[in-house]
């Protein structure tokens, strides 16, 4: 049995056979649906049920609102179809041009840029090249079936190259091997592009740029994306860490903020060390955002991090600053999560 989806505003319509979830069969279809995370931590693929009926599956508590559920909202990266369905929801422009694909590649350089971030270049094949846009993610496919998700911290390069940020994680599977095991001109295989986190190049809106720890690794590519372009759109970059280290990139940003490339940068630390001499900001990174831009009616934010900060940064931003809901976009990390190759 398969169901009939309708997705407004627009001319499209899919099919989704019974237990599969919508996001996934809109996707096969080649239907440019927005997404992030996949497992329902962001919110990204946020849809309203216009008719019909879902199971909404489950999802991460907070990323939907008990106003939005009572107004029929889903997320389609849960959501399975008990009947045809009319949805109102966003399409994410660019998403067609760019097939995901599965690729072998060499690791082809690995230094730390913190005692607990790790970076790595990776090589693709001379006759092969991953397209993608800044901002976007890949998966590392493991020998076990499992994947670990991680943002390219990087534009485009003529050289093909990509990089990627990767913070140990206590206990964490894939971490350990990366700091214990993992060697250059190692082999990965990787499935990418991923995602629909990229800069929105048809707004002219001025830009929030919100990272947390190692969201920065997207945010990092979605700026020195802007940067290739001109002119480069009004652009603030809030970066909050726990501590000093936690900034494992602080005078590329900074750099940015002093030739121009960014209007401002603001770190913030949410537990700096004495050893530190932190004299900047302090709390939580969101908050920040709140203090300093009390109204982003006209503006767009780009969150990157934790989902505890992602909720709370959209849940405040929102209600307290005017910045409007579909102005926020966000990819949260989580850390936790196994996924399994299908």
């Amino acid at each position: 049995m398969s169901y009939r989806i309708k997705i407004e505003p627009g001319p499209w319509q899919f099919d989704v056979e019974a237990g599969n979830t919508l996001l996934r069969a809109g996707l096969a279809a080649g239907i440019a649906l927005p997404h992030g995370c996949r497992n329902g931590a962001c919110g990204a693929c946020k849809a309203r049920v216009v008719s019909g009926q879902v199971d909404p599956g489950y999802f991460m508590e907070g990323v939907l609102s008990e106003q939005e559920i009572a107004r029929g909202y889903a997320l389609m990266c849960c959501a399975r179809p008990l009947s045809d369905l009319t949805l109102e929801c966003r399409t994410a422009s660019g998403l067609r041009d760019l097939p995901v694909r599965t690729l072998p590649c060499r690791i082809q350089k690995m230094d730390l840029l913190a005692p607990d971030v790790m970076h790595l270049t990776l090589q693709f094949p001379a006759s092969e090249r991953l397209q993608f846009l800044p901002g976007q993610y890949i998966d590392i496919l493991l020998r076990d079936g499992r994947r670990r998700s991680f943002s390219i911290a990087n534009a485009p390069r003529e050289d093909g190259r990509i990089e990627l940020h990767i913070r140990r994680v206590p206990g964490g599977h894939f971490t350990q091997h990366v700091f214990e095991t993992l060697r250059e001109r190692d082999i990965l295989r990787i499935e990418g592009p991923l995602g629909t986190f990229w800069l929105r190049e048809e707004s002219g809106r001025p830009v929030v740029l919100l990272a947390g720890g190692t969201g920065f690794a997207p945010l990092k590519a979605i700026v020195e994306g802007a940067l290739q372009k001109s002119p480069v759109r009004p652009m603030t970059l809030f970066w909050g860490a726990r501590d000093r280290a936690g900034l494992y990139l602080h005078e590329l940003a900074a750099g940015w903020a002093a030739t121009g490339a960014l209007g401002r940068y603001v770190p913030v630390l949410s537990e700096p060390e004495a050893a530190d001499a932190w004299s900047g900001r302090t709390g939580l990174v969101h908050r920040a955002v709140a203090a300093d831009f009390p109204d982003l009616s006209g503006h767009e934010v780009y969150a990157c991090g934790a989902p505890a900060m992602i909720e709370a940064a959209r849940r405040d931003l929102t209600a307290e600053c005017s910045l409007p809901e579909d102005a926020f976009y966000a990819d949260p990390f989580n850390f936790a999560a196994d996924s399994v190759t299908p």
